[in-house]
């Protein structure tokens, strides 16, 4: 029997746990990255404004994180994103038509091909990197050095696991 002033809600724990926790956190942190990048005088133009109105999603960022400065093959980097080969080939067509990316030959298989950044591309990437260094500074700002430095140790733990 529950407490009427405080009620037991069976149901809080959809809303509270870990798993959607760190899903909001992430969502927050990649919306602030993709904020910075909208607002670096670095990032080629026509990328900074896709970023400023919202064209750039979390799923293109999969590209930026995944794809290897010297290219990567569809079926690799769909593999390290964790998408299918379709759906990355997908977000692939989208940024090469921003000019992010482009396809080339593979050295290693005449009937392969790479996907590779454009230089406009590792502007962008470049970018990312100083917006990633800027939210995890803000991200320390907020909770603190000792509970920002748990919290990575804590999640390099159970990524690894």
């Amino acid at each position: 029997m529950s407490d009427p002033v405080f009620p037991i809600d069976h149901d809080a724990w959809r809303q509270t746990h870990l798993g959607r926790l760190l899903g909001h956190a992430m969502r927050r942190f990649d919306e602030r990255v993709l904020a910075l990048m909208a607002h670096d005088a670095e990032v080629p133009l026509a990328l900074s404004n896709l970023a400023a109105r919202a064209q750039v999603s979390a799923a293109h960022v999969h590209i930026t994180r995944h794809l290897a400065r010297d290219g990567s093959r569809l079926t690799e980097l769909a593999g390290r994103a964790g998408m299918t080969k379709q759906a990355m080939g997908a977000l692939v067509d989208q940024c090469e038509a921003w000019g992010l990316v482009t396809r080339g030959p593979d050295p290693l298989d005449a009937r392969a091909r790479r996907v590779l950044f454009t230089a406009d591309g590792l502007a962008w990437l470049e970018a990312f990197r100083n917006a990633v260094a800027q939210a995890e500074t803000e991200f320390r700002a907020s909770v603190g050095d000792e509970i920002a430095t748990v919290v990575t140790i804590g999640l390099e733990a159970y990524a690894a696991a």
